[in-house]
């Protein structure tokens, strides 16, 4: 069965999402097009998100001018995505930023946010033990604390508001995979397993999966990630009510970032610990099916265990969980988003930091579809 749309939007995800609801508010016919989350990772044979999880750190900070850019603007709409679609999906517990005092990385986070104007609190040493008494060490270590605008989202809820939001501003939501797309004169062909979808412009914003849907390398290699959950009682849960989002600064494989406690689907809160130190290089569709097919590396869960241990005071959990995820790098420290052709435009590559700022990456993704581009962005 053929549809029709003016504008389409490859990816159901958090930047495909969020552009989506940006160009329907705009007015514009659009279509949403991707599959729900699979019910089995283990049995499931099509294509994987990375937003299939409740915690992620959202904070304005960042070392980097255009990723506190992006964080700044995204998160001063999280109110209107809530408003517009009834979802919540924030919680502002803070963002903790901690490592050793004598890391310049680590010393440069109070002048970051003095120059962006941007409401944080330094402690170091005891103060610093004292202020979040669960961390387990605080001698020579340095902290800085954004109280307000940050702490944590859940992207499998955001997507889910920014997609309600979309249809409510006149969106249609395809829940399919697309196969391939083709250009031609008239506009684009997606071709999907109940039919095609006709299209006079189409932004692709499939994460991982986007180079080999279009077929073409941007320079970018998608990694294979593993995350480790923690199950706590309802003691630990009292007892870690206070604690921030927290981003450890220091070197590779020894920079964990960690979640408070999250309430999960199952009922159950669990802290979450990220930071994996190795590169698991996903060249094609089917390493990345075989890579979520997989569970994680129970390795590097293991290093994350001891990591958390290590930083969080008396830490007792029941159960620990491996989860696996993936994210995209590219070589210039920028998203790719951009037109590829008059009638085909791009919007990706995360960097792992792109959950929080979804909503104004997609939003960039939508206006490179209407002709409007972010020179330093395009592919």
């Amino acid at each position: 069965m053929n549809r029709t749309t003016r504008l389409a939007v490859i990816g159901r995800g958090l930047i495909g999402s969020a552009a989506a609801r940006h160009l329907s508010k705009m007015g514009h016919d659009v279509a949403l097009i991707g599959p729900d989350e699979p019910a089995d990772f283990s049995r499931h044979d099509g294509v994987f998100g990375s937003h299939y999880d409740e915690g992620r750190i959202t904070r304005r900070l960042d070392h980097d001018p255009f990723w506190l850019q992006m964080n700044c603007a995204a998160l001063s709409r999280y109110d209107e995505i809530a408003a517009e679609s009834g979802v919540a999906f924030y919680h502002q517990a803070g963002a903790l930023h901690v490592g050793l005092a004598e890391d310049p990385d680590v010393a440069s986070i109070g002048d970051i946010a003095a120059t962006a104007g941007i409401a944080c609190e330094s402690y170091a040493g005891t103060a610093l033990a004292e202020r979040f008494p669960f961390l387990k060490s605080t001698t020579g270590m340095l902290g800085f604390f954004e109280p307000r605008d940050a702490g944590y989202i859940s992207p499998r809820r955001l997507v889910r508001a920014q997609t309600i939001a979309a249809e409510r501003a006149g969106a249609r939501i395809v829940n399919e995979a697309v196969l391939r797309i083709s250009e031609h004169g008239s506009g684009v062909t997606i071709r999907t397993r109940s039919g095609d979808v006709d299209a006079e412009r189409v932004l692709v914003a499939a994460g991982g999966h986007t180079q080999s849907l279009l077929g073409r390398s941007f320079g970018a290699t998608v990694y294979g990630r593993t995350v480790a959950l923690f199950r706590l009682d309802a003691a630990e849960v009292q007892r870690l009510a206070g604690m921030p989002s927290m981003l450890c600064i220091g070197p590779k494989g020894d920079d964990p970032y960690i979640l408070p406690p999250v309430l999960y689907p199952d009922g159950q809160y669990w802290l979450k610990l990220g930071g994996d130190p190795v590169d698991v290089a996903l060249d094609s569709e089917a390493d990345i099916r075989d890579w979520f097919r997989s569970g994680g590396s129970i390795p590097v869960a293991d290093r994350l265990e001891t990591q958390i241990l290590e930083r969080i005071r008396d830490l007792t959990f029941v159960e620990r969980r491996v989860v696996p995820c993936m994210t995209t790098y590219g070589k210039t420290g920028l998203p790719h988003i951009g037109p590829l052709s008059d009638r085909v435009s791009v919007a990706f590559c995360c960097y792992g930091r792109s959950a929080k700022c979804s909503d104004e990456l997609g939003r960039l993704g939508g206006m490179a579809l209407l002709g409007e581009v972010r020179a330093e962005l395009a592919p």
